[in-house]
């Protein structure tokens, strides 16, 4: 039924991308369905009244959970809560669950989460803005309401390769090689926004792993100017599918997916030709930063072999999308 309301808007991404000393790999990521209208929009007044977007995604008690930025007039953001038992159809909180608390969030806030459970904790990455700096913090949880700081995962300039600001840390859930490892988004030295690799023995600290960004640049392609993490990885047979953020010379954002080997998580196997998201509707184009769709959240369907991905619009809406995902080798 939720198919035939937006029959338009979907499209599949699929091919076959062979890389050196790498085998082939075809992923198809189709959307079978994506929201008309946002699902969760700016307040009138308030935490969120220059918008509510960019959320993270977890179940949760048999909900679906959203924590999204929520951004004032002044531009400082706050971390929102949002629940839902059809994942489609929200209940917010008044209050937020996560607020600038630090030197390092001062003025600016807390902003663009992404949350994954292992074993009884919750794990939210997210980056903390002062209005010079932005660098990859993070906070634990054990039940998405309560958080405690863990601090600066990995400082700003201070890098292998990104010689700026971190961001958009996605953790992969499970431990390869004894390690736990994250992708993230740093600046390099040519002032466009990579995707990097860090690991860790613990969760806590972290430190980068290459000495270079894992994702290449494409000059003239969809993610020519940025490559950024969305939500937590998916560990497949196939190897880490990585759904991630990509903008253009003209800073168009869609949202593409990256496939990297499972024992491996700095090596590339195959990635999109062409993005599966797009801006399409008004509300996607239109608002703080136009042409944006920027994909955080990512839940599986309880009912059905699919997934529910939440993306800001605009940087000032949420939205959502219900895609198929099909990965052969």
């Amino acid at each position: 039924m939720l198919r035939n309301l937006l029959l338009s808007s979907c499209f599949a991404c699929s091919l076959i991308v062979p890389y050196q000393n790498a085998r082939n790999a075809r992923v198809q990521i189709t959307v079978e369905w994506s929201s008309p209208t946002p699902v969760i929009s700016p307040a009138s007044s308030g935490p969120a009244s220059a918008g509510a977007f960019n959320p993270a995604a977890i179940r949760n008690d048999g909900k679906t959970v959203l924590l999204y930025r929520e951004q004032d007039t002044a531009g400082t953001s706050r971390i929102g809560y949002a629940s839902s038992t059809d994942s489609l159809h929200f209940t917010s909180s008044r209050r937020p669950i996560l607020i600038p608390a630090t030197e390092y969030e001062k003025d600016g806030g807390v902003e663009d989460p992404r949350v994954l459970q292992i074993g009884s904790t919750y794990y939210l990455t997210y980056t903390g803005y002062n209005k010079k700096d932005a660098q990859l913090c993070l906070a634990t949880s054990t039940d998405l309401m309560h958080w405690e700081r863990k601090g600066i995962l990995l400082p700003a300039y201070k890098g292998n390769w990104n010689t700026g600001w971190t961001k958009s840390g996605a953790i992969v859930p499970q431990k390869i090689k004894d390690k736990w490892w994250m992708y993230y988004l740093g600046t390099a030295s040519d002032k466009r926004d990579y995707m990097g690799l860090a690991f860790s023995g613990d969760l806590l600290h972290w430190s980068d792993a290459t000495a270079q960004p894992v994702l290449p640049r494409r000059a003239g392609a969809f993610d020519s100017r940025v490559m950024e993490p969305g939500p937590p990885p998916i560990v497949t047979d196939a190897g880490i599918l990585l759904i991630y953020n990509a903008a253009d010379d003209k800073l168009v954002y869609t949202t593409a997916w990256a496939l990297f080997d499972k024992t491996d998580p700095s090596k590339l196997i195959a990635r999109a030709e062409t993005p599966f998201l797009r801006p399409q509707t008004d509300w996607q184009r239109v608002g703080q930063v136009p042409n944006v769709v920027f994909t955080e959240g990512m839940v599986k369907d309880k009912s059905k072999d699919e997934w529910w991905i939440y993306y800001g619009g605009a940087d000032k809406y949420i939205g959502a999308s219900r895609i198929r995902i099909s990965i052969t080798h």
